[in-house]
């Protein structure tokens, strides 16, 4: 395993880590199995949330006689002191640990890092936890390149979380600038929230990438963590097949696609938007229209369920017209 540093927090971390996400449709004892399998290749760097349901009780179960081998990182929404300081004291009591390594500010939009950074704010609990050694570093994720930009001017910011994939590249000028400043880049969705079939060039490609200190696939099955591996490891330059398949994948997807984040739910209608567009995937791009369209007939509330409120396009963070692909998929799918 390739280890590298994550910026100025001094951390060593293998380039390839562990996504809390997917951990969530498991349980402890699956979960327990991940991290052995992590500790058997020397993958060190596991990231969670406070918003991924029982992510960080599972780890902090699964992590018992394990935590030192991890650089262990999480993250709040909470935007005010007194709502950040309680979500790190339940991190610390869910993890099982008196510390954490990173400890992250949750995809704030522009106004809410204001409010982060305010008399008040989320960072003011983080620089108190930070003293009282309960946490050792501090970080930001985000998802639109305003915030990342935003994040490099700020002297607190030690690591950003961004998306980048085959498909999404609009922050590689930041990246590098991040790393010239010496502020670690965690790579988050490198499959695109999972609208990329094909694994191994999604990885592939990030690993070819020196800007990326650490990427974080959400894995739940061991079978996904040496296939990742495997895929990292792979130094060979990508071939010319695979650049004409990363081509096809752009032409293919484009930028307007849901990443299945689901930070637009929950819907008014009760529509899984985010199901929805994943048949939509199934319909055009792979060959499935039956299977997808049996699928969609058996979903309770459909695309034409759409009441047009616009809600969940305010909660979008990658400001899709989700309405308008609702829309999309009422016509393709005819209901």
């Amino acid at each position: 395993m390739e280890y590298t540093v994550l910026g100025k927090t001094g951390l060593r971390v293998s380039r390839m880590g562990f996504g809390g996400i997917p951990i969530q449709k498991t349980d402890a004892k699956v979960t327990r199995a991940l991290m052995e399998e992590l500790v058997a290749h020397g993958l060190n760097y596991i990231d969670t949330a406070r918003g991924y349901t029982v992510s960080e009780a599972y780890l902090g179960e699964a992590l018992e006689g394990l935590r030192d081998k991890f650089v262990l990182a999480t993250k709040s929404m909470a935007r005010t002191r007194e709502a950040m300081a309680a979500d790190i004291e339940t991190s610390l009591k869910n993890l099982r640990t008196d510390h954490i390594d990173l400890y992250q500010v949750h995809n704030p939009s522009m106004a809410d890092l204001e409010k982060v950074c305010a008399p008040g704010g989320a960072l003011e609990a983080l620089l108190e936890a930070k003293a009282a050694g309960k946490i050792g570093h501090i970080g930001l994720t985000a998802h639109m390149a305003s915030v990342f930009e935003k994040g490099l001017s700020l002297d607190w910011v030690e690591t950003v979380m961004f998306p980048y994939n085959i498909v999404e590249t609009q922050g590689e000028a930041l990246m590098r600038r991040a790393k010239e400043q010496g502020v670690g880049f965690i790579c988050m969705k490198p499959l695109a929230g999972g609208a990329l079939e094909n694994a191994t060039l999604a990885m592939r490609f990030i690993a070819r990438n020196e800007d990326v200190s650490v990427v974080i696939p959400g894995m739940c099955d061991v079978r996904e963590v040496r296939e990742n591996l495997a895929a990292m490891e792979n130094t060979a330059p990508l071939s010319e097949a695979e650049l004409s398949e990363i081509q096809t994948i752009r032409e293919e997807l484009g930028t307007q696609f849901c990443r299945r984040c689901n930070y637009c739910q929950p819907c008014t209608a009760g529509i899984s938007m985010s199901g929805i567009f994943v048949l939509e995937g199934y319909l055009n791009r792979y060959g499935l229209g039956d299977w997808a369209r049996a699928r969609y007939a058996a979903m309770e509330k459909k695309a034409g369920d759409c009441l047009g409120c616009g809600v969940c396009e305010t909660r979008c963070p990658y400001q899709l017209p989700i309405r308008e692909m609702l829309a999309r998929c009422k016509a393709e799918f005819g209901a």
